[in-house]
């Protein structure tokens, strides 16, 4: 049987227990088990994607246990993942135990979901004062835990931060967690580094390291890591994809390619990799196969995903450069009724307008982007690179002096990248020597995105400045 990864669920005590409810099932003669047991079950099954085996068995652990705790909180936690907060709040309420800890876990849990953060959390630190000492550890542990899976790190964190820890692999792995969350990726990678120096056949650690490493823009290290986790499990599809997104944004596009098709045959293909897959084949020029790869991930994309803006912005370009122009427009038109920023796909409108030669209609798109945006300047902005991106590079230059000069304050960190950069193609040396240094001071890292072509590889940013005018000087 294949490790999940998970302590308790690769276990042969839990193993034991799986094979003998699974042989019972194969017979048509279900055992009578214990309810934690059964609703342990579920969870595994829930935890592999087996969400059809894992309904059956909570069903049936209910149908033996009408008021048990464990089952009645699974359906609960289900109902609640599907906006239902009236199933939760009466399989809650069949709870027969009330002075179960799940049980008060669940009454919060039923005040996060109608968004009482506060409430909860006041809930909870009242329930608190009830708790034994020896317990106090538990409890934390789970009262993090739940608010880490609703997404609130701080709150988190903050219970975490009533305990000292106790040393172990959880405690330290919810907290790596959880400073991920919070955006702290270098404590989170140091804390996976120590769980794996304990555990280096833990594809689970290895796989959040990866994560860590990518949110901090380390895209060489999260390959890496995730190349452990696929050495540990090949046909891990989290690791597949997390090799992919790696590659992806190393601009190692055919790879990426690769490691995408590999991970829809480990796992159905889902919009996610389907619209990465898209970007790949945009990237590499072959507009052809990166619309045929994005109407597939239209196709399968779910109506409320918050992927579908993407989606149909990565149809619009590519049909824009397929000079396709009445179908890329059709596809920003299908974003008027999501949920998305519609000035920004605005922008995008006059940015294919202005791909296709229709200048003035682009002009007129620009113009409401602006008045809808009340001038905001990272709209502005955006028109002015869109400018530069469709080689109107005098017009360009020209609207940065002026939004340098009039839009903007001193402490604005933005544009002054792309800036250098049009200085650089007119051939303005002086001009583009000031902007340089002004990008590097203020935005380094719009800086390497945006002028890493024109210095040796892996140059550090702080260093173009010296680099490019011992070159020019010369």
């Amino acid at each position: 049987m294949k490790k999940t990864g998970d302590e308790y669920f690769d276990n042969e005590e839990f193993r034991s227990i799986l094979d003998t409810y699974e042989e019972s099932v194969k017979s048509g003669h279900p055992l009578f088990m214990d309810a934690d047991d059964l609703a342990d079950i579920a969870d595994y099954y829930h935890f592999t994607g087996m969400d059809q085996q894992a309904a059956e068995t909570i069903d049936y652990a209910l149908s033996l246990y009408p008021n048990a705790t464990l089952p009645n909180v699974f359906k609960a936690r289900e109902a609640l993942t599907s906006g239902d907060i009236d199933t939760a709040r009466e399989c809650v309420e069949k709870i027969e135990n009330t002075d179960d800890p799940e049980y008060h876990y669940m009454q919060a849990e039923l005040l996060m979901a109608q968004n009482k953060v506060e409430d909860a959390d006041t809930y909870l630190r009242q329930y608190f004062k009830t708790v034994p000492p020896d317990e106090y550890q538990d409890f934390v542990m789970d009262v993090a835990n739940i608010y880490f899976d609703y997404g609130l790190n701080e709150k988190a964190y903050e219970w975490m931060m009533r305990s000292k820890g106790d040393g172990s692999n959880d405690f330290k792995e919810l907290m790596a967690r959880t400073l991920l969350g919070l955006g702290k990726y270098k404590d989170s990678e140091r804390i996976f580094n120590e769980l794996l120096d304990k555990n280096p056949y833990s594809k689970r650690y290895w796989n959040a390291l990866a994560n860590a490493q990518f949110m901090n823009e380390d895209f060489s290290g999260a390959v890496s890591s995730s190349e452990y986790a696929i050495a540990i499990d090949p046909e891990d599809p989290e690791s597949i994809l997390n090799k992919a997104n790696g590659l992806y944004r190393l601009g190692n596009y055919e790879e990426a390619i690769r490691y995408y098709d590999r991970y829809g045959k480990v796992t159905a293909s889902d919009e996610f990799s389907l619209l990465h897959k898209g970007s790949c084949y945009v990237n590499l020029g072959q507009q052809e196969k990166a619309a045929e790869v994005l109407r597939e991930a239209l196709k399968i994309c779910p109506d409320d995903s918050r992927l579908l803006p993407q989606i149909y912005q990565e149809l619009a370009f590519t049909y824009s450069a397929l000079h396709e122009l009445d179908t890329a427009l059709y596809y920003i038109d299908q974003t008027r009724g999501l949920d998305c920023d519609h000035i920004d796909m605005l922008v995008l409108k006059g940015h294919i307008l202005l791909e296709n030669d229709h200048i003035h209609e682009a002009e007129e798109v620009f113009k409401n982007a602006i008045i809808r945006s009340d001038n905001d300047p990272s709209v502005i902005l955006r028109i002015i690179v869109s400018l530069y991106d469709n080689k109107y590079v005098k017009a360009s230059y020209t609207m940065f002096k002026k939004f340098f000069s009039m839009v903007v304050n001193d402490d604005y960190k933005e544009g002054y990248a792309y800036m250098a950069l049009c200085c650089f193609d007119l051939g303005y040396t002086e001009e583009f020597l000031m902007y340089l240094r002004l990008a590097i001071d203020r935005n380094p890292h719009e800086a390497r995105l945006v002028l890493a072509h024109l210095f040796p590889e892996d140059m550090p940013a702080k260093d173009y400045y010296n680099y490019m005018y011992q070159k020019l000087k010369k």
